[in-house]
């Protein structure tokens, strides 16, 4: 695998911050971990997931109102996009198995950050840190950073001006409209990586929820033999931080 590099700093933009103060992103930074395409313990999460969400028997009005999403959704709203047309990736996978679906099995660490995403309503993610150097910044983008879709590499996109994303010191994005799609270059595929997983919430309980779903991860994890995972939590007050250097900060709570 990739030689690590100095660890990366994330930075939450003092703008996106002005528009959604609520913000949360938590953080848990996996040096390396040899990513399999399954794992039982794993695949019964999710499956119980699933099963929860199916037992809510919620419509699509349901599904907006839940805890997370309803957060997700104001915060949409608050930085200029309609959450009816561009769900947040938690309430696109909710929508989907509300409806009776089972969501895809990708490998343990995608299918583990879908059963936290469904056990809490907010949007985890599993980004591959193989080809990134330097610093990650979520914020307003410029509209001169480009975007290669998640399996359509070779048909790159530049998102809007002012739209939040995902930001390397490159020029490149690694999101569209926040959280609501994922590129092609930190997709977390099987064999070894270096991980950083994030959890992100956008209402004044936000805080308890990352650490609940922090909780979740950082169990899977050990089990998956991740030794100790660094767990770190940015916010309106400590925007900046360095998920994989010693000492970053623990949550500890709602704050």
């Amino acid at each position: 695998m990739p030689e690590p590099t100095d660890p990366a700093r994330v930075t939450i933009d003092e703008r996106v911050l002005a528009l959604v103060p609520h913000y949360v992103l938590g953080l848990i930074a996996v040096p390396e971990l040899d990513v399999p395409p399954g794992d039982p313990a794993v695949e019964a999460l999710l499956a119980a997931a699933e099963d929860a969400v199916q037992a809510e028997d919620l419509d699509k009005a349901g599904v907006a109102a839940r805890a997370g999403i309803a957060g997700w959704r104001d915060a949409y709203r608050a930085v200029g996009l309609n959450p009816n047309r561009f769900p947040c990736a938690a309430e696109s996978i909710a929508r989907r198995v509300a409806k009776g679906d089972r969501l895809p099995r990708i490998n343990a660490l995608v299918d583990l950050c879908n059963a936290v995403s469904l056990n809490t309503g907010l949007p985890v993610a599993s980004c591959d840190l193989g080809d990134i150097v330097g610093d990650l910044d979520v914020r307003p983008a410029d509209g001169s950073e480009t975007f290669l879709p998640l399996g359509r590499p070779d048909a790159p996109e530049h998102p809007e001006l002012g739209e939040v994303i995902y930001a390397d010191a490159h020029g490149r994005a690694h999101s569209r409209r926040w959280n609501w799609r994922q590129g092609d270059v930190m997709a977390t595929g099987t064999g070894p990586h270096r991980l950083l997983l994030t959890v992100e919430a956008a209402d004044p309980v936000g805080a308890a929820e990352v650490d609940a779903a922090l909780d979740q991860l950082s169990d899977a994890l050990v089990a998956l033999g991740v030794r100790q995972p660094h767990r770190s939590r940015l916010d309106r007050a400590a925007p900046t931080g360095a998920p994989f250097a010693t000492g970053t900060r623990t949550p500890a709570g709602p704050s």
